[in-house]
């Protein structure tokens, strides 16, 4: 029988919310189907639906011809259904082999714990796969890469008929996105049925033969991949043509006095990292995976001890003990990761966006609440955060909202940011959201901050920033002007050794 899933009529709410409105599709064995649309769009809400981790108001779900009810996880997984999450469902602690058997580690006639077998079942997984991963190494001790493949391979030995990808690439290097890539493609061969959740739309075209794409929880259309094209996509998710979005930037033009001077900077990550920063001028640091950039953000945030070197802020030579002495001094830092390092997800958006000031509102229950109340108000209205109330909390928030409050924590009335630090913020973004991004950017360097942008995505860099920092294994390779900046240029500074 040919696999299938499908929604029909699908609807959820929350308080305020319309999460879902009318969700109608079907999805088949052997074909990879995308699930676009931008943030708050209702993707992460049907995938929970789908894996039983959430219930639907309205509507019902088709498993291969037949009506499904799953009230939890564990009865979606029983029935062959997986959704592959950004965040891990793994133990750190136990081996990769356990990991892939959970709840089903493989016995002895004499009901005994067979390791032998485990291993040697968990490599045949493992080698088809073509991974060069120990059964028996920790998991913990993987790279984030290898976390996510041993996360497919759990769902491949259970047989899963339908696996989703919620956002998958965003950890991975082009090498890791390609093995990814070669085994979605095998799990199609096999006539699973594939869900690909992504704002990247290179990878839409790449890796999908058909596109479900929503707006505010409704479903706009159902599209071949062979068929549409980029700009038809972004029209569908937007709902207007964002043209060019670089182009269409108000920049600033007028820079002010170097506020950063950084010489000779070495810390146990980087060597000799010298570079400036002018008041109202956005520096781009570009380089590959693990050229060190992150690291840099670090040092300057007071987050890694600085063996060598200077620091000098508005002329003085400073020395940073702690983040919060950082802080103090003007430096703010939106961390590459939001979640695990930005964010307290299960505190509220007025929790998390008054974090950076409430020694200034009191002390313990003495806590100015209207105070408190009125910064998180303002963060909602000035990034437009798509909430019901400043009591929500921030994990039920999408990633773009979620970006936003951190923003609205450095940039609130009571901070006094001098340098904001933004480490990858456009991951896992949509391209309504990144171009509303790219324009506060340019927003804050008119305000006088000096603006350190760090990314991945070259074209980013290259047509947001104004100089451009190139790095390579912990040190500077390059600089670069946004007007002299090709991507060819870029690439192979960011190779240079």
């Amino acid at each position: 029988m040919e696999k299938s899933l499908e929604f029909k009529g699908i609807g959820k709410s929350y308080p305020g919310v319309r999460a879902l409105d009318g969700i109608s599709f079907k999805a088949e064995g052997g074909k990879v189907v995308a699930l676009l649309g931008e943030n708050g769009a209702g993707k992460s809400t049907l995938l929970k639906i789908m894996s039983g981790d959430q219930q639907a108001d309205a509507g019902s779900v088709w498993l291969n011809g037949e009506e499904v009810h799953f009230p939890e996880p564990q009865a979606a997984i029983t029935a062959g259904v997986s959704v592959i999450y950004q965040e891990r469902q793994l133990i750190p602690t136990m081996s990769v082999m356990e990991n892939m058997f959970p709840g089903a580690l493989p016995k002895t006639k004499f009901g005994l714990f067979d390791k032998k077998r485990l291993r040697r079942e968990a490599a045949e997984i493992i080698d088809k796969f073509g991974l060069p991963i120990d059964p028996a190494e920790e998991v913990g001790r993987l790279n984030v890469a290898y976390q996510q493949m041993v996360e497919i391979m759990k769902a491949y030995r259970r047989d899963s008929q339908v696996i989703a990808f919620d956002e998958p690439t965003a950890p991975l290097t082009d090498a890791e996105i390609n093995i990814l890539f070669d085994i979605i493609r095998r799990l199609k061969d096999e006539g699973k049925v594939v869900i690909y959740v992504s704002h990247r739309l290179a990878e839409i075209f790449q890796v999908t033969d058909e596109i479900v794409v929503l707006k505010d929880g409704q479903m706009v259309k159902t599209l071949n991949t062979a068929e549409t094209n980029e700009q038809e996509l972004i029209r569908a998710m937007v709902g207007r043509d964002i043209g060019d979005t670089y182009a269409n930037l108000s920049r600033n033009e007028d820079f002010g006095e170097v506020i950063l001077e950084v010489k000779n900077l070495t810390t146990p990550y980087i060597k000799d990292v010298s570079f400036t920063m002018r008041r109202g001028e956005v520096v781009g640091f570009a380089g590959l995976v693990g050229a060190g950039r992150t690291e840099v953000a670090r040092a300057l945030f007071g987050a890694d001890p600085v063996i060598s070197g200077e620091i000098i802020l508005d002329g003085k030579p400073v020395a940073f003990k702690s983040p919060r002495d950082a802080i103090d001094h003007g430096i703010a830092l939106c961390p590459e990761d939001r979640k695990e390092q930005g964010l307290t997800l299960r505190t509220s958006i007025i929790n998390n966006v008054a974090m950076s000031v409430i020694d200034m509102l009191g002390k313990s229950i003495f806590v100015d609440q209207t105070q408190k109340a009125a910064i998180a108000n303002s963060a909602v209205e000035k990034y437009s955060i798509k909430t019901p109330t400043i009591e929500k909390t921030v994990m039920e928030l999408s990633g773009g909202n979620q970006q936003k409050v951190i923003l609205g924590r450095w940039t609130n009335e009571k901070m006094t940011t001098k340098i904001l630090v933004l480490d990858e913020p456009t991951k896992g973004i949509d391209v309504g959201t990144k171009a509303e991004l790219y324009q506060r950017v340019c927003d804050f360097a008119k305000q006088g901050l000096a603006v350190m942008f760090i990314s991945s995505e070259l074209t980013e860099v290259i047509n947001l920033a104004d100089n451009i920092v190139v790095m390579h294994n912990g040190h500077v390779t390059g600089m670069v002007p946004r007007q002299d900046a090709t991507e060819e240029d870029v690439l192979a500074m960011a190779m240079l050794d």
